[in-house]
């Protein structure tokens, strides 16, 4: 009995063994699969990780990429305008006429008409057919398939009708569309035909919607203002161009971009101050350059004899916040000494100084300058010079002029000064016989003109309208010429006005004297004044 125990207990005992043995099995086996999941979760997380890095500086790159291609653009905007189309002319503004396709398919075919084998019944067959049975049954079987078939005849004229119609329709709206663009594109080509006459003429609103419409079409990149305005003086074949350069901000702060993996975060590589002033002042050099050759390309009948550009740029006074255009470029040149240019090979700033253009010393910091010429053409009704001077020998005696051969004769004057002069059409002239420009940038442009052939003393009210006219036009100066003399109100209104000059009749004959070359007679002696108190 003792054995049989014994026995029964070793067996107990195996049976424990094993089964700790296969608890520790399954306890070693849940282990290792939470050791082998948490090894791939860390691999997983290794390579999530590595996966957002390697895109962090992928972005990184690209945005890297983008500043650089900015700048690429912004080396060759003269190269653009030199290797891209050629600026618009007159003849590639002509439209022509391309006929638009149209479908006519789903108007143009019948839809099949009605057909009686598929409404007729079927004939009855076999043993009924012999016997005659159910003859009445197939008769009005076929009487019921006529209607039908004949309201299906019914719906398809309907429907035919309606589909010739709607081709109809449509053909006629087509072919009116069709007239109506080639009318629209003959107007227009007649009226760039007539556009083209008046710009041969020389007519300021033709020459300068034409020149208009090249400036438009050139195209810049993203960021880059597009506005400009233009003004030609038939008298001299130049163009006033004033064109908005862009701004500052136009050059990428960024050099490029770098990601930190230590830092998770990705770091501006900071465009050198020096770099972005040098790239700033390209631009600007290459936009007034470009302006001038798209000018002059777009003129082959060779209207414009020169162009004088002033480039400005729109933004806010820091000081007071109000809006500002300074002047940063300005530039007069003619179409014989541009013509002379390599501007495939030109170094664009240097280029600038070549022309003796007037350069911002510091464009990045917008510190303006003053124009070359600073005016709107659109003030004053111009009209065509005449020499008067050639004529001055036989007769020196200015009060026998006429009026118009006086005025002419002071703005020959002012010619002979250094300046640039026109005369206004009379009766329209709100004042202005003349008006000059003074290239030196220490004169600040615009210079009213009135001449009077008087043998008598001008009173102190015509200097008083001449005051009114300047404050009006918002000229630099104004200038009263006479053949005879002004009153001491007259001058002493002229010296606490500040902008008014006063050219009496000695005066005028030292100044024909030394500029013109002529001795004249400006006209009676003014009496002696009286010593003032």
């Amino acid at each position: 009995m003792a054995q049989r125990g014994s026995g029964r207990g070793n067996e107990y005992q195996r049976q424990q063994q094993a089964l700790r043995r296969a608890q520790d099995q399954q306890a070693r086996q849940v282990e290792r699969e939470r050791k082998a999941a948490e090894t791939a979760s860390k691999r997983q997380e290794r390579e999530r990780k590595a996966a957002y890095q390697e895109q962090q500086a992928e972005q990184a790159q690209v945005r890297t990429i983008g500043v650089e291609h900015e700048v690429e653009q912004l080396g060759q905007l003269l190269r653009d305008a030199l290797v891209g189309d050629p600026p618009t002319t007159f003849e590639g503004r002509r439209r022509t006429h391309k006929p638009r396709g149209w479908d006519e398919r789903p108007w143009s075919r019948p839809e099949p008409s009605p057909r009686w084998e598929e409404f007729a019944p079927s004939e009855p067959g076999g043993l009924a057919a012999v016997l005659g049975l159910g003859r009445k049954r197939y008769e009005a079987e076929v009487a019921e398939a006529r209607v039908r078939f004949g309201d299906a005849q019914e719906r398809h004229r309907r429907a035919e009708d309606e589909r010739l119609a709607t081709l109809e329709r449509k053909q006629t709206e087509y072919r009116q569309a069709e007239e109506r663009a080639l009318a629209e594109i003959g107007a227009f080509n007649r009226q760039l035909d007539e556009e083209r006459e008046s710009y041969r003429a020389g007519e300021p609103a033709a020459v300068e919607a034409h020149l208009g419409a090249v400036l438009d079409a050139s195209r810049y990149p993203l960021g880059f203002p597009h506005e400009h305005r233009i003004a030609f003086r038939p008298a001299t074949g130049d163009v006033l161009v004033e064109v908005h350069l862009p701004p500052e901000g136009i050059v990428p702060a960024a050099r490029g971009y770098r990601y930190v993996k230590s830092r998770d975060e990705t770091t501006v590589l900071p465009r050198p101050e020096k770099e972005r002033k040098e790239i700033y002042a390209s631009v600007l050099a290459q936009v007034a350059l470009r302006t001038v050759h798209e000018i002059l390309m777009g003129d082959p009948d060779r209207i414009i004899n020169g162009v004088i550009l002033n480039g400005h740029v729109k933004t806010i006074d820091r000081a007071t916040g109000q809006e500002v255009s300074p002047c940063l470029v300005t530039l007069s040149t003619s179409r014989e000494q541009f013509g002379k240019l390599r501007l495939s090979q030109v170094d664009p700033v240097h280029c600038l100084k070549g022309l003796n253009a007037l350069v911002s010393p510091n464009p990045y910091d917008l510190e303006p300058i003053r124009p070359i010429i600073e005016f709107d053409l659109s003030k004053y009704r111009l009209m065509d010079s005449m020499d008067v001077v050639a004529d001055l020998d036989s007769r020196p005696v200015l009060v026998k002029l006429t009026p118009s051969e006086f005025e002419h004769l002071i703005r020959q004057l002012f010619e002979a000064i250094g300046m640039e002069a026109w005369n206004t059409q009379a009766s329209k002239d709100e004042g202005v016989d003349a008006i000059a420009i003074s290239k030196d940038p220490v004169f600040n442009g615009e210079c009213i003109i009135q001449a009077k052939r008087y043998t008598r003393l001008v009173g102190v009210e015509s200097v008083q309208a001449l005051a009114g006219v300047v404050e009006h036009k918002r000229a630099a100066k104004g200038v009263l010429i006479t053949t005879s003399w002004f009153g001491r109100a007259s001058h002493d209104f002229a010296r606490q006005h500040g902008r008014l000059q006063l050219i009496e009749g000695p005066e005028l004959k030292y100044l024909i004297k030394e500029h013109l070359g002529k001795d004249v007679i400006p006209g009676p002696v003014p009496p002696k004044r009286r010593p003032s108190r």
